[in-house]
């Protein structure tokens, strides 16, 4: 249980680093859609320069990694445990993004936000007591007298 919940850990770390990486991106590349279509830029014109600047930009390039090594290590946890154990969890993330969007962002995040942040972690905590608590089910062992399985 500890190993799983370190990879979460560090899976929420690049979920959170992604999300905010993202973000710096995208607020250059909407400044620079902005300031273009101040310029009298035709629209779709506009539109394609900011498409090429999505895939372009480093921070959102970076995002995108982070993100994706977030979507692997998820898909890992997803392996070893229930959706329904992992699943809610991953809500946990929310904190790790707030103080994200807060220290580095530099975003005022009021104590409504906290407080629901503070009740996705509590629901978190119920999930993780609802787990420890289950049942353990031994996984069926193979018997050594089942016919071979099929082969074509």
């Amino acid at each position: 249980m500890t190993k799983i919940l370190i990879v979460l850990l560090i899976a929420f770390a690049f979920e959170a680093f992604g999300v905010i990486t993202l973000k710096q991106g995208i607020n250059v590349i909407g400044a620079a859609y902005t300031a273009r279509k101040s310029e009298g830029l035709a629209t779709w014109k506009n539109v394609l320069k900011l498409v090429g600047q999505w895939f372009t930009n480093k921070s959102v390039l970076l995002g995108l990694l982070l993100e994706t090594i977030f979507f692997v290590l998820l898909q890992y946890l997803l392996g070893q445990r229930d959706v329904s154990f992992v699943w809610p969890l991953t809500a946990v993330s929310f904190v790790m993004t707030t103080l994200a969007a807060q220290f580095i962002l530099h975003e005022r995040v009021d104590a409504a936000r906290w407080g629901g942040v503070t009740l996705i972690v509590l629901g978190a905590m119920l999930i993780s007591y609802g787990e420890h608590n289950k049942e353990k089910v031994a996984p069926p062992i193979a018997s050594q007298n089942s016919p071979p399985a099929n082969n074509p």
